[in-house]
Order: C-alpha cells, then sequence, then structure tokens
C-alpha cells in the first residue's frame, strides 16, 4: 500500500488551512478512513472464521481462547477509537446537531436490525447491546464532551478503570447491588461481576474512554500534525481500506449476512455433490 503525504500535491495540502479548521463540513480525512478500513478487513477476518466455527467446519473456541478473545477487544476498540477520532473532526468543522442526529438514526436503524437478526440466529444470546447500541450512547457524550479539550484523557482513563473498580466493590462492600448491575436494564452500562450471555456485548464503559481518548487523540492532530490525518492513501489496496471506511456502516451490515449465505450455499453444494 502507497502512502504519500498529501501536501506533495497543492491540491492536498493541508498548511493552507487556518487554525479555526474552515473547510467545507463535507470535508472529510483519508487517514481516518483507511484506519477504519483496516478494522473492516480485520472484523471481516474474524467473522469469517467465526462463522467457519458456527457451522461446524473449523472448531475454534472464540469465547475462551485468548487468540480470539484479544482479537475482538483490539477490533471493537479500533472501531470506537475511528469513531472518537470522525468526533473530533466533526466538533473541529462545527458540523450541526442536525447532521449528526440524522447519522445517529441510522446507527439506531441498523442497531435494531443487529438485535432482531440475532435473536433469530441466537434466540438465547441475541445481541441487545452490542457495538451499535453501544455507539449510539458514546457518540452522543462524546459530541457533547467534544470541546473539553484536554480533560478528556483523565477521564477516559476513569472510564476505562471503571468497570474494574465496580467489580472490585460489587464483589465486596456494594454486593448487595450486584444483582440489579448485572441484569440486562443496567449491565448495559458495563459495571457488572460476570459478563452476560450475549452474542456481541459493547457497554459503555470502558469502551466510552477509549472513544474519548480517539476525541482527544483527533483534537491534538488537528492542532499540531494536521497532515497526518491527510494522508494520501494511494494504491488498490490504499483506496479499498479509504472505500470501506468511507461506507463502514453499510458494509458493517452487509457483510455477515452475504457471508453467511455463501457458506450457506457452498455447503449445499458440498451436500448435494457427495
Amino acid at each position: 500500500m502507497e502512502i504519500v503525504l498529501a501536501s506533495r500535491r497543492p491540491q492536498w495540502r493541508m498548511d493552507k488551512f487556518p487554525s479555526s479548521f474552515n473547510v467545507s463540513p463535507h470535508s472529510r480525512f483519508s487517514g481516518i478512513d483507511a484506519l477504519r478500513g483496516v478494522a473492516m478487513v480485520w472484523m471481516t477476518v474474524f467473522h469469517f472464521c467465526f462463522d467457519l466455527n458456527f457451522f461446524g467446519w473449523w472448531q475454534q473456541d472464540f469465547s475462551g481462547d485468548a487468540f480470539w478473545t484479544l482479537q475482538r477487544t483490539a477490533i471493537v476498540g479500533l472501531f470506537v477509537f475511528c469513531a472518537g477520532l470522525g468526533q473530533a473532526v466533526a466538533h473541529e468543522q462545527d458540523l450541526g446537531w442536525p447532521r449528526f442526529w440524522r447519522r445517529w438514526l441510522k446507527v439506531a436503524l441498523c442497531a435494531l436490525l443487529v438485535s432482531v437478526a440475532s435473536w433469530f440466529m441466537f434466540p438465547r444470546s441475541f445481541i441487545y447491546f452490542g457495538v451499535l447500541h453501544g455507539m449510539l450512547v458514546m457518540l452522543v457524550l462524546a459530541r457533547w464532551s467534544g470541546g473539553w479539550g484536554r480533560c478528556l484523557w483523565p477521564l477516559g482513563l476513569v472510564a476505562i478503570a471503571a468497570p474494574l473498580a465496580a467489580q472490585m466493590l460489587l464483589t465486596g462492600p456494594w454486593a448487595a447491588l450486584a444483582p440489579a448491575m448485572d441484569a440486562r436494564p443496567l449491565n448495559w452500562l458495563g459495571l457488572i461481576t460476570r459478563k452476560p450471555f450475549t452474542e456481541d456485548y459493547v457497554p459503555v464503559l470502558p469502551w466510552l474512554g477509549v472513544m474519548w481518548w480517539g476525541v482527544a487523540t483527533g483534537r491534538w492532530l488537528l492542532h499540531n500534525r494536521r497532515h497526518w490525518l491527510g494522508l494520501r492513501v494511494g494504491g488498490s489496496t490504499g483506496r479499498l481500506l479509504v472505500f470501506l471506511g468511507n461506507h463502514s456502516l453499510l458494509y458493517y451490515m452487509l457483510h455477515q449476512p452475504l457471508m453467511i449465505g455463501a457458506l450457506v450455499l457452498v455447503g449445499w453444494l458440498v451436500t448435494k455433490w457427495q
């Protein structure tokens, strides 16, 4: 993948913008899209392996093997961090709340579709607060707090440490509250003693801390290393990553149905020709 600094071409020079970042509301940063695209590709490979396990073609322990659980954490973390970078850009460009809510409603609809589809596939462990559900809450909080500046660094650390502190308290002096915090109406907060039985679980805490760090990193880059976000990613691989990052929500919703459908078709063909 060829990566060329945007400043090498006049039409991509980033230093022409004033410090207030007075650019078109529709401006995008290919560097952020490419990073999000990396997360999309990684997620696709992970889900393909998961699907192979689901159909019994390649047995793996996705719930207990650290090789898979750590990958899942890293993929979600990269998604949430990129969302924070995007909110930093939106705040810097002074994009209005109406535009935010239009995008938010699309995510909400997709989250509902994920819950319904997962209920049909996994009725006992359907997704009621997965990555899109968590995004709905975290994006509002990140947008609201986007102007807090350096405060986001310590706040992010507090958010990341909060589940660990809650677990210590809920298994100690606050043990009487544990059943309520572990129950579905409140476990979306992430202050729990045991992980709920669900196919995807992305609570507000600790992931809000990762998003806050994404916002803080984005603000720092915009004011100090703006050209890093303006990298022009060349080559077919780079263009593909930018495309995936630019259409991440649509790709997220389509990739699993398409892969599952393809595997069902392959299984049917194999059975037919045996």
